[in-house]
């Protein structure tokens, strides 16, 4: 049996892409580092992939013969959250993120595991909720691993700029410290609405 143990973060000659088995798997399979699984050619397969690693559609990874293999997002149960005014699609964002559930940001939608208690929060809301079946990928900040492809070192910039201008805007306004490039996130006053604190993707 194969096991598939890198993913490549070079690009590959399209002809390589094309002939490549294919592994499709949901997004929580896309999220195990360790997992049993079946190619699409019915081949079994062992997937042993560092730790927090988060597989997305497309990703090409290598097996321990040399051989590669594409990934495919299987569509899944989802619900795609649309709404009528920008401001009640991000505060039903708002809402998610606060429950620490994945979510697919598009651009006028959000997208997530099908799930009644949220399906039902989202309604009172007001925003629409539809039941498809599509591929998920959802933003990678909640796991702090994922498809940003070879661009790691940018993810961790990323979240430390989106995490100072989070702060900004968050009534951190008395700390009047801001331009020295941020606070120590100590914050000893309890902010009880600290669930941004949760630093899983300092790295």
């Amino acid at each position: 049996m194969r096991t598939i143990d890198k993913r490549l973060s070079a690009k590959l000659a399209p002809v390589l892409v094309k002939r490549a088995p294919t592994l499709t798997l949901a997004f929580d399979a896309r999220c195990k580092s360790r997992l049993a699984a079946t190619l699409d050619n019915g081949e079994e397969i062992a997937i042993v992939m560092p730790r927090g690693t988060v597989l997305a559609d497309g990703d090409m990874l290598v097996a321990d013969d040399g051989g590669f293999v594409r990934v495919i997002a299987a569509p899944q149960d989802v619900l795609i959250v649309r709404a009528p005014s920008v401001r009640l699609l991000t505060r039903a964002a708002y809402h998610l993120g606060n429950r620490h559930t994945p979510v697919e940001v598009g651009a006028d939608y959000l997208k997530l595991e099908a799930d009644p208690v949220l399906e039902d929060m989202l309604k009172r809301l007001g925003v629409l909720v539809a039941h498809e079946a599509q591929p998920f990928q959802p933003e990678t900040g909640a796991y702090g691993g994922g498809h940003k492809h070879g661009h790691d070192e940018t993810f961790g910039e990323d979240y430390a700029l989106a995490q100072k201008v989070f702060d900004e805007h968050h009534g951190h306004a008395h700390d009047h410290d801001h331009s020295s490039c941020g606070h120590d996130h100590s914050h000893d006053h309890d902010h009880s609405h600290g669930h941004h604190h949760h630093g899983h993707a300092h790295r």
